[in-house]
Order: C-alpha cells, then sequence, then structure tokens
C-alpha cells in the first residue's frame, strides 16, 4: 500500500514538516483571534435592549468594520488550516 505523503506528492521528509508548520500557523492564528476578540467593543446587553421603546440599526465603522472583518477572515483562515493539519497528520 502507497504511503500517504507520496500520494499527495510529498515526499516522506516534506510531509510532517508541513503538519508542523500547519500546526504553529494554527497556533499562532488562534491567539490572534482571540485577541482581536477581545479587542472588539461589547454590543448592548440582553436587559437593555427590551428595555428602549425605540430600536436603533447599528452600522459599523472605522475600526470596528475593520476588526469584524479580522474576525470573520481569521476565523475561516483557522478552520482551513485546521482541516489542512487533519489532512497533513501522521497516520497512527
Amino acid at each position: 500500500m502507497p504511503d500517504r505523503a507520496i500520494i499527495r506528492g510529498f515526499s516522506k521528509e516534506v510531509a510532517p514538516r508541513v503538519a508542523t508548520y500547519l500546526n504553529i500557523a494554527e497556533i499562532i492564528i488562534s491567539i490572534v483571534l482571540i485577541l482581536v476578540l477581545l479587542v472588539q467593543p461589547r454590543e448592548a446587553d440582553v436587559s437593555r435592549t427590551f428595555r428602549s421603546d425605540s430600536s436603533v440599526y447599528h452600522k459599523r465603522r472605522g475600526i470596528e468594520k475593520t476588526l469584524f472583518q479580522l474576525t470573520i477572515v481569521l476565523a475561516l483562515l483557522f478552520v482551513a488550516i485546521s482541516v489542512l493539519s487533519v489532512i497533513y497528520a501522521k497516520p497512527v
């Protein structure tokens, strides 16, 4: 039975390095994602929302919009790298 790494086009020596780099990238992205989530402004809590008589549409602008978009990009990147990490993982 052929080796999984050779099937994917990598030699036996390169596949473990790719998995290691993917794991390092996953750790870095997860830390940055946590920091970006912590920096974002908090929305109004539920009790404050139900107390007000008028509902106001809130549009993100400036740095708030940038942080929101960065959160989406980092989350998608985290998922993609997680999937690639599982694909290139060493079989047990």
